[in-house]
């Protein structure tokens, strides 16, 4: 098998469109309510039948939230709030119903879908249906050494693009886009600080869980560090994510570039998935218009990625814990504009009098 390019979606991903576009904005203009009333919604009704290809918009039937997880060997430096290797745990929390995302999903009847693509636990932790498609064992110390060999991220892409497929042809009509990791907030940060040309210090958080001042130092030094590891391979993606992202960045990736070669469309959540995207604009500049920002995640990276894709996020609620919970939020947000611009009744033209 010939190695992968991720170039070659540039001419795989092709625009909404735009003259569905224009059917959608004239059968705005024909609804009963006042164009521009329903503000942002009038855009999210639009951008859906686009997506579709369908005017009037299709209603969303069957979406589906996908997670990616994974451990990052960075977060032994103490970057992050959570244990080094413990992020088997917020997947077992979702399993169990327990997290944030896992209560929204239930009440929104939302099912969710966990890939383990590169957990650092034994996989017996897990079901089967997790842990099958793992590329490795938790990904490297990204300060210091690679996240990943050039095998191992082209297997985590293939991953993504697999997952993608698998959702398309199942009838995924919008997914919900997430990751659950420790440490995954450092990579996805410097990922994007190399694509920007921006500083460490410009782009480094708090992360989900929040860290204190020493923590945020440190991880200011793993990514100014990594930083300089990733500038010689800018001009290679696959080469980029395998020096600072790792397996679930790469799996991420990959599956948001071939979600947007499905015509499938997809909510980002935080900044792990906004770094996935910025690295997918970059090798397919058509893609974000495949994409929405679900929230403002607080960290300054995601706020940096989503202006350079001109991505404007839908919700700011101050919502930080992360594991596509804002995303998810941003559903229902999502299925009203669907339903209004499906359903609002077009306007009765007035019947002119001969009279004078």
């Amino acid at each position: 098998m010939s190695r992968l390019n991720l170039d070659d979606f540039s001419d795989l991903i092709e625009r909404p469109d735009s003259g569905i576009r224009r059917d959608a904005e004239e059968r705005r203009e024909r609804l009963i309510v006042t164009p521009g009333s329903l503000g942002r919604l009038d855009e999210l009704g639009e951008w859906l039948s686009t997506a579709q290809a369908s005017v009037p918009v299709r209603p969303i039937v069957q979406p589906r939230v996908v997670l990616f997880a994974g451990d990052h060997g960075v977060a032994q430096l103490g970057v992050s709030a959570r244990e080094s290797g413990s992020a088997h745990e917020l997947v077992r929390a979702t399993l169990e119903g327990g997290s944030p995302l896992a209560v929204l999903a239930r009440r929104a009847g939302v099912p969710v879908r966990i890939v383990d693509a590169g957990l650092d636990c034994d996989p017996q932790l897990l079901p089967e249906e997790v842990v099958r498609h793992r590329v490795r064992r938790g990904s490297g110390r990204i300060d210091v050494e690679d996240a990943l060999t050039i095998e191992e991220t082209e297997a985590a892409v293939r991953l993504g693009m697999a997952i993608a497929d698998e959702e398309a042809d199942s009838g995924t009509d919008l997914v919900v886009l997430g990751d659950l990791s420790v440490g995954g907030t450092t990579p996805a940060s410097t990922l994007i600080a190399a694509l920007c040309g921006t500083d460490a210090s410009v782009v480094t958080g708090r992360g989900g869980a929040g860290i204190d001042d020493l923590a945020w130092m440190r991880k200011c030094a793993a990514i100014r560090d990594a930083l300089r590891r990733a500038r010689p391979v800018l001009g290679d993606q696959l080469e980029l994510l395998a020096a600072v992202g790792g397996a679930d960045l790469a799996a991420t990736t990959g599956f948001l570039l071939q979600s947007a070669v499905r015509r499938m469309p997809v909510i980002l959540d935080g900044v792990v998935s906004a770094a996935c995207a910025l690295v997918g604009q970059r090798a397919a500049f058509r893609a974000p218009d495949w994409w929405l920002a679900g929230q403002v995640s607080g960290e300054p990276a995601q706020a940096k990625a989503l202006d350079r894709m001109a991505l404007n996020p839908l919700l700011d609620q101050g919502v930080t814990v992360g594991e596509g919970t804002g995303a998810l939020l941003a559903l229902p947000l999502v299925q009203a504009a669907a339903a209004l611009a499906a359903e609002l009744p077009e306007r009765t033209e007035p019947v002119e009098s001969d009279s004078d």
